[in-house]
């Protein structure tokens, strides 16, 4: 059985306002401020936590409260905040918005409370009518899209998205490097899951069949010896040394998304392997045999190097590893059954 989720270091990190996005060690940096791109993952946790405690209620009940404060009225969101609660930026269609838009729909989705999903559902189709130019907010954008057509079946703004992210997210079909950059990057799994959930929610087994061929290669690119040997912050493209360092803990929760996602579309267990895959590497079986989850608190530790990990503890790693845990959870039970 993998360690459950401990919500306590993320509350640590938390205030009445939302979530600081760095930490010194395990204690929080308020002069590094807020963003939305970690709150908007805090409440896709808080969301589908299931049986959620007060605690995790609260949580989910703050991190809405600061998506939906983020919104401006032409269904952008402002990113940054500083400690006293004022934006420090314009409001985008950046990758925030994307991931805000994946967050108020899983939100809208699952979350029992009714009110809070009428909350989530009404913002989410309000920036369902935005698009953005940059593939890594649409790839969020249509997760989001997809939960909506879950929770409000025949939307038209949540089709008409998933419609449109299909054409941006298109991939080469050049089968040596199936990528649409030259090098992998950040939080990669996001596209390949996107199609996964565009074709799902589209019925087009083509885009469906797109997405996993493209994640059984990226995992590929992602594993040595049998375990996850992650593209480091510097990225990845072929003929680059093995192992590289620094690695981040966003890739594992992002494979664990999309393997996630593709068991759920198609019941194959391949991808169950896949997620336990990466469970084990906040675990321990990862390039240098060290742990990155603090069970006890629930903090996740910033990176993987040469010879150890980024001791601070902040909110981006805490999350990676607690929805990885999460859904390495969610398919323990599904395995049993």
């Amino acid at each position: 059985m993998y360690p459950a989720p401990v919500f306590d270091h993320l509350e640590h990190l938390s205030t009445p306002v939302g979530l600081f996005e760095h930490a010194l060690l395990t204690e929080p940096r308020p002069e590094h401020g807020y963003c939305l791109d970690d709150v908007a993952r805090g409440l896709v946790v808080t969301s589908r936590q299931l049986g959620p405690s007060a605690q995790v209620e609260g949580l989910r009940a703050t991190y809405l409260r600061f998506t939906l404060f983020a919104q401006d009225g032409l269904g952008r969101f402002h990113n940054r905040r500083d400690a006293a609660g004022r934006w420090t930026d314009t409001a985008t269609v950046e990758d925030h918005w994307g991931r805000a838009l994946w967050a108020l729909g899983t939100t809208a989705a699952v979350t029992p409370d009714p009110r809070v999903r009428r909350a989530a559902l009404d913002a989410a189709v309000v920036s369902l009518e935005r698009r953005s130019p940059w593939w890594h907010a649409m790839a969020y954008a249509a997760l989001g899209a997809s939960e909506v057509l879950d929770a409000q079946p025949g939307s038209r703004v949540a089709r008409a998205l998933l419609v449109d992210a299909r054409t941006l997210l298109a991939c080469p079909t050049d089968p040596t490097w199936p990528w649409p950059d030259a090098r992998l990057t950040y939080a990669n799994a996001v596209l390949p899951e996107a199609l996964v959930a565009i074709g799902s929610a589209l019925g087009d087994d083509d885009t469906l069949d797109a997405g996993l061929s493209l994640l059984h290669w990226l995992l590929a690119q992602e594993t040595h010896d049998g375990h996850l040997s992650l593209t480091p912050v510097g990225g990845r493209q072929d003929g680059d040394e093995r192992p590289g360092f620094d690695q981040q803990p966003i890739e594992v929760s992002a494979l664990a998304e999309a393997s996630w996602r593709a068991f759920c579309a198609t019941r194959d267990e391949v991808w169950l392997g896949y997620l336990d895959r990466c469970v084990r590497w906040f675990l321990g079986d990862n390039d240098n045999g060290m742990v990155l989850y603090d069970a006890v608190s629930g903090g996740g530790f910033d990176g993987l190097h040469t010879h150890g990990v980024n001791q601070n503890q902040g909110a981006e790693s805490t999350l990676a590893a607690l929805s990885t845990l999460q859904l390495g959870r969610l398919a323990l039970v599904q395995a049993v059954a």
